[in-house]
């Protein structure tokens, strides 16, 4: 998709996954994933799939972009983590918040919605819902909470 826009980002109603070889959490505010990838990755599902991606440094660039704009109604997240072998993985439901891009670290502060953050982890993958619609019908960590609600009723 070359340069692409916020807008195009809206209307295909993107989700977007950020990849890093560790992760480490300040107190439960902030997240730094560190060893980030260059290049974050954006999909849709519907109503046509596209897969394509774009350099974390213009991800962080189109955070305060248009109307819309992840500064102006923060995205929900789901912070996944892979675990040793002997444990099934983890999974933190967060709000993200001013990212700060240094060198291959990003920090977020971060609101804990669901599950335990970490003080420090290996690899994992941050899934970022798509931009002006957090609690979407393809909100990742929309999914996820109704998840856990209909869990915790059985």
């Amino acid at each position: 998709m070359g340069d692409v826009t916020e807008q195009q980002l809206e209307d295909i109603e993107a989700l977007f996954v950020q990849t890093a070889g560790s992760l480490k959490s300040g107190g439960g505010k902030s997240i730094t994933l560190e060893g980030l990838s260059p290049s974050t990755i954006y999909f849709a599902d519907r109503p046509k799939r596209e897969v394509g991606h774009i350099s974390t440094k213009r991800f962080v660039d189109l955070w305060s972009a248009g109307d819309n704009s992840f500064e102006a109604d923060p995205p929900n997240a789901v912070l996944s983590f892979a675990e040793p072998q002997d444990r099934a993985p983890e999974e933190v439901v967060v709000t993200i918040r001013h990212p700060k891009l240094h060198g291959d670290s990003l920090t977020y502060d971060v609101d804990v919605l669901d599950g335990t953050l970490p003080a420090s982890t290996g690899p994992c993958a941050l899934f970022i819902d798509p931009i002006g619609r957090p609690l979407s019908p393809v909100s990742l960590a929309g999914m996820h909470r109704r998840e856990r609600r209909r869990e915790r009723r059985v």
